[in-house]
């Protein structure tokens, strides 16, 4: 009788390890540095995938963010990925970095705004765009998204001067503002954001507008920009609201992805915003009713969601 019962569980277990296992699903979501946005928002991304979405593994991975992600995600080695806008219309089209060939890329959702500051300070009796003829300003760091904006925002004016630009990190491009080395700075990011803020508390910090009809023909010539307000108190120094340009944030995916694994990611993330909203205050500005305003066409399954949703 032992005999029998000791078959009968050899059998029945050799059963369960022959049985497939569930499929899981790999998600890799490709983000940035550890430091920034994308990657701190896409790591709270992958938790509520995994969350709620069932029989799913959800990662993010560090990348060199915008360019290098759409690249992995067009060769099929990350199922989706943020990018600025402006870097996702030119995979599109075949144009800036991407010279050598349009990506098979479309998007999955707008973000939320990442605007160019242009920071100075009280003391440089610099008020306006126009003031910076002639003047030493810094960039943002070398071939950033900051430095090809912040030029075409200075050539609109008629004020960008080689001889005068320098091109620092944000916190350098600060700390110069506050040493006298440069008279003004940018910063592309959400805003408030940590550098101006240091920058605020330090000193009597002065945003510069931007005026629209300036920058009309800038804004047609590259339509993934956006002019967009920062609002009145943003920053304590700030007392009125402050016209920018928005080059947001932004997710997309493969042009041919799974459109039902686009859906149901895209389902789960925008219905889930309460909970991505604790990850970081940046993420709160996610927000269904700017979700479409992207700089590309949806990719199908993203579309889907979004229709049902009207």
């Amino acid at each position: 009788m032992k005999l029998t019962h000791a078959l009968t569980a050899l059998a029945l277990g050799t059963a369960v390890l022959a049985a497939p296992a569930a499929a899981q699903e790999r998600i890799s979501i490709g983000t940035g540095g550890t430091g920034g946005l994308f990657y701190v928002i896409g790591a709270g991304m992958a938790d509520v995938l995994n969350k709620h979405m069932a029989d799913t593994t959800a990662r993010a991975e560090v990348t060199g963010a915008s360019v290098e992600n759409i690249r992995r995600v067009g060769a099929d080695q990350m199922t989706f990925g943020f990018s600025s806008s402006s870097t996702l219309y030119e995979a599109k089209n075949g144009e800036g970095p991407f010279k050598d060939g349009a990506q098979p890329v479309a998007a999955m959702a707008y973000l939320y705004p990442a605007v160019l500051q242009v920071a100075t300070v009280k003391d440089t009796g610099i008020t306006s765009l126009a003031d910076l003829n002639g003047k030493r300003v810094n960039l943002g760091p070398p071939g950033s998204n900051a430095a090809v904006l912040a030029q075409r925002l200075l050539d609109a004016y008629g004020v960008f001067d080689p001889g005068k630009a320098q091109f620092l990190s944000y916190s350098e491009g600060t700390n110069a503002l506050m040493n006298g080395t440069v008279d003004a700075t940018v910063v592309l990011a959400g805003a408030p954001t940590a550098a101006l803020i240091d920058l605020d508390a330090q000193r009597d910090m002065v945003l510069l507008p931007l005026e629209e009809a300036k920058v009309a023909d800038m804004i047609k010539k590259y339509p993934f920009y956006q002019i967009y307000e920062i609002p009145a108190g943003t920053y304590p120094d700030q007392t009125e609201g402050v016209a920018v340009i928005n080059d947001p944030a932004t997710i997309f995916t493969r042009e041919n992805a799974d459109d039902e694994l686009i859906y149901t990611i895209t389902k789960t993330l925008f219905d889930n915003l309460d909970e991505l909203g604790q990850i970081h205050p940046q993420a709160k500005a996610i927000k269904l009713d700017t979700a479409t305003k992207t700089p590309i066409a949806l990719q199908a399954g993203a579309q889907r969601y979004f229709d049902e949703t009207k």
